[in-house]
């Protein structure tokens, strides 16, 4: 699975717009559309604020199996 792909997923899972999120982190909406689609990462410490905005670990974030 893509990044985007899984970052996606859960804000759906969530139930967070994309424009909530990029509220919450200070960011543009269009931001948070390039992380879905694979055309930029976001920075480290934007994935530390995006798995305290979902309530998931950074491995759930990024879907990587801890194991």
């Amino acid at each position: 699975m893509k990044f985007g792909d899984n970052f996606k997923k859960i804000r759906n899972q969530c139930g967070f717009s994309q424009q909530y999120v990029a509220k919450q982190l200070g960011i543009s909406q269009s931001n948070i559309s390039d992380w879905e689609n694979d055309v930029s990462r976001p920075e480290y410490e934007k994935l530390i604020q995006l798995s305290k905005i979902y309530d998931v670990s950074l491995y759930d974030l990024l879907g990587i199996d801890e194991n």
